[in-house]
């Protein structure tokens, strides 16, 4: 049974990472890298954090049994040709190591009815896994840069929630939220509910239907001072 530490202390929240050039006192290398923001919003949560970087798809079954929910944190584009697409000239560089692994990751975490919830990058994943595309630069199709004010900062907006689905009852009808995307969901992936958006109608979160707790966000919970969603992440691998 996937989540093998139920009813044995904190429950283990796997946070996928990626692999970037970092420097550090006289040291320039390859080294693995998350915002500590998820480290502490989870944590808050009562959890305890795992990171999950990039690795060989043997590891996937272990970190499925083992793990007791995970969060798909955010990062750089997907590569455009997983979802049929050339790039745009705003696409970032490719990160192929990432793209296979964590999209295996999400493919078993669905087939183990694993709980997770998928941030921004982790969102716009879990769209293609189920065969849905992205719009590959927002300020395309709506005009202005909303939902990312500078590169590297994020802005705050307001988001439309469904009431009825498992979002709107840990966060209401409305929230303000902190984001940061330049990308977005285009056409909708198979067995995915569209559940918040944004003023100019750009999806800001998806819920897989039938699934446990299956949600993705496209805004940064980590970030902000509401811990409601994270929480409703860890209550749920706790039953």
């Amino acid at each position: 049974m996937a989540g093998a530490t139920y009813g044995a202390g904190p429950p283990l929240i796997g946070i996928t990472a990626g692999l970037e050039a970092a420097r550090w006192a006289d040291w320039v290398r390859e080294a693995v890298l998350l915002p500590v923001a998820y480290q502490r919003a989870v944590e808050r949560a009562r959890a305890v954090p795992v990171l999950v970087p990039p690795s060989v798809r043997a590891t996937i079954p272990v970190l499925i049994e083992r793990l007791d929910g995970l969060i798909f944190s955010g990062g750089g584009d997907l590569e455009p040709s997983r979802y049929g697409e050339e790039p745009h000239e705003q696409t970032g560089p490719p990160q192929p190591h990432r793209d296979r692994f964590e999209l295996a990751l999400l493919r078993a975490a669905i087939d183990a009815d694993l709980p997770f919830l998928a941030i921004g990058r982790g969102m716009q994943a879990l769209n293609v896994v189920r065969e849905g595309s992205l719009i590959q630069h927002v300020p395309d199709v709506v005009g202005g840069h909303a939902h990312e004010p500078s590169p590297g900062r994020f802005g705050r907006h307001s988001v439309q929630i469904s009431a009825t689905s498992m979002l709107g009852k840990t966060l209401g009808d409305h929230a303000e939220v902190m984001s940061g995307h330049h990308q977005a969901v285009r056409r909708l992936g198979k067995g995915l509910s569209t559940v918040a958006w944004a003023d100019d109608q750009i999806i800001e979160a998806i819920e897989l239907q039938g699934h446990r707790f299956g949600i993705g966000v496209q805004w940064h919970p980590e970030e902000a001072d509401d811990p409601r969603l994270i929480e409703a992440l860890v209550a749920e691998t706790q039953g």
